[in-house]
């Protein structure tokens, strides 16, 4: 028995010994030392250049309905998302203190309308006192003392009425403000739009000393204005004039667009840099903070579909074209003095040819091919290795 299984041992060792030597061969004698190219094919498509930034939307036309005068908000006359027309009326302040206040101003001009009415009898006895007193003064009747104090009265009076006159002018003066505050209280839409938020409630009291406090808002939002973030690398890139666009988070599918009307000169955090920079201000503003200016154009909104403060992902127009040959810009090498660049090229038996290639529009994804290539060819993006580098950092276990 031990002699029939020796041979057989013999036999499974020779067949193992063959499937090392196949796997050795495999290994290191048959392998293929061709390079693996990852490539990219020479095809058409539409590029644009864009410069990307995050915006909000505004509405074009906006105020803020104050109170002129202090009282408590007796009634409101619309409702929130009510559509008004200019001069509708709003809401009202209490009257009944300006009322008072008018009814006051009236009397007081009334009071001071009498006392001139005094005042100028006593002139006119005044002056005809003045004038018995130099009739007679020529034949002795009078003394020259007496004449000089019926001089005396006659311009006391006159001054008097004078001042009587100065006081009805400032008393008519208080009854127009006192008109004026009586007609704040009734307070009227400044123009068409929307009431787009209520800030004061019926019932509350309102005082306006210092700062006009606010009841409600109105918009006009047929018309929105877009404001774009754009960082300081990007805003000496555009202009106003150039086409933008930009989309809502609700819909990433559809694009609205518009011209870009203004770029603001001061980044939007301007005041608080000053304050910063000034000591005078709590100094939040760090020198790292990132600076970002606002990009303003406006897009048609008929139909009320883009609201106040959506989040805009905009994009301002540098460049486009449509149907043209477009590369990786993976595949390009550095720039040349004549300003082509040299691109691989995968041709027929995995030979590589070097070309130079013009370009158009480089948004850094994708390029715009003017001369170099034909469609169809295939472009040396990188190299693919088959046995990847083991990883050397140690193992949790070391």
């Amino acid at each position: 028995m031990k002699e029939i299984r020796r041979p057989r041992i013999m036999a499974a060792l020779g067949v193992i010994a063959l499937i090392l030597l196949a796997v050795v061969y495999h290994l290191f004698f048959s392998s293929d030392k061709n390079p693996q190219y990852l490539t990219a094919q020479v095809a058409r498509a539409d590029l644009e250049d864009a410069v990307l930034a995050s915006g909000t939307l505004q509405a074009f036309k906006q105020v803020d309905v104050g109170a002129q005068v202090s009282g408590q908000l007796k009634s409101l006359k619309v409702n929130l998302g009510d559509n008004v027309k200019r001069d509708q009326w709003l809401a009202e302040i209490d009257p009944v203190i300006s009322e008072n206040t008018l009814r006051q101003a009236v009397a007081n001009e009334a009071n001071l309308a009498a006392q001139r009415l005094a005042t100028a009898a006593q002139l006119k006895q005044a002056e005809l006192g003045l004038k018995r007193q130099q009739q007679m003064l020529p034949d002795d009747a009078t003394s020259r003392q007496d004449l000089e104090a019926a001089q005396a009265r006659f311009d006391v009076q006159r001054a008097t009425l004078a001042s009587l006159d100065a006081q009805i002018r400032a008393a008519r003066i208080q009854i127009e403000t006192a008109q004026a505050s009586l007609g704040y209280t009734r307070i009227s839409a400044p123009m068409d739009g929307e009431v787009v938020a209520i800030v004061t409630q019926e019932g509350q009291t309102v005082i306006a000393q210092q700062l006009a406090p606010v009841i409600l808002k109105l918009a006009h939002l047929d018309t929105m204005t877009v404001k774009a973030q754009v960082s300081e690398a990007d805003v000496i890139r555009i202009h106003p004039g150039q086409s933008a666009y930009f989309t809502i988070l609700g819909d990433a599918d559809k694009r609205y667009h518009g011209k870009l009307r203004a770029i603001e000169p001061a980044p939007q955090n301007f005041l608080d840099m000053q304050a910063g920079a000034g000591g005078t201000g709590s100094g939040s503003s760090k020198p790292n903070t990132a600076v970002f200016y606002n990009a303003l154009f406006e897009v048609p909104n008929p139909e009320h579909r883009l609201r106040i403060s959506m989040t805009a992902q905009v994009g301002i127009l540098l460049g486009a074209a449509q149907n043209v040959l477009v590369i990786p810009a993976a595949a390009l090498g550095p720039k040349d003095k004549d300003g082509a660049f040299p691109v691989r090229v995968l041709g027929k038996d995995n030979r590589v040819e070097t070309r130079k290639v013009s370009t158009g529009i480089n948004n850094n994804v994708k390029v715009e091919v003017l001369s170099g290539l034909k469609e169809g060819e295939n472009v040396i993006v990188g190299e693919a290795t088959d046995h990847p580098e083991p990883d050397a950092a140690p193992s949790a276990r070391d």
